[in-house]
């Protein structure tokens, strides 16, 4: 199999969007902040609450990751395509750029940018990292959730592309 092929398979599973945060307070004299897209972000635990989100190796949110094991992660609606995007581009400058553009809150618990207009938001602290090939498994045990009163879908990844339940 080559990896077009379990590239083209995978395509066919459909995934929701998050964006992960973290905020780390040495970077910097103000700390920096850091964000990535990402699909493969699961549930693993009800009782301890337990996440799970999968991070490219020696990716800068691995890096900023392996020194802090706090984060976020912003469960994105089917209106915000464009900071999936933005987040998901390889050679950016400047992560606390993108968040300087963005409506956002620091959660209480990790000082995480939370994305405003999201369908949720869980803040996390690293319970166990797993090397799994060309990427690093975070299991995170919740510190906190919270609902906000978004309308709308959740935004969906499948076949390549960014879309909206039920198209």
């Amino acid at each position: 199999m080559s990896n077009e092929e379990f590239r083209a398979a995978m395509s066919r599973l459909a995934a929701g969007v998050v964006l992960v945060s973290a905020h780390d307070p040495e970077d910097g004299p103000r700390g920096e902040d850091a964000g990535m897209t990402a699909t493969a972000f699961v549930s693993v635990s009800l009782d301890p609450p337990l996440v799970m989100v999968s991070v490219r190796t020696g990716s800068r949110m691995d890096d900023v990751l392996t020194d802090r094991p706090l984060w976020a992660v912003s469960l994105l609606g089917e209106d915000q395509r464009d900071i999936a995007g933005r987040f998901a581009m390889s050679g950016r400058l400047s992560d606390s750029l993108l968040f300087a553009s963005l409506p956002h809150t620091r959660g209480e618990f990790t000082g995480a940018p939370l994305i405003e207009g999201g369908l949720g938001a869980v803040e996390c602290r690293t319970e166990q990292r797993v090397q799994a090939g060309d990427h690093t498994l975070l299991i995170g045990r919740v510190l906190s959730a919270a609902l906000p009163a978004a309308e709308g879908g959740p935004l969906v990844y499948y076949r390549g592309r960014y879309r909206h339940l039920g198209r």
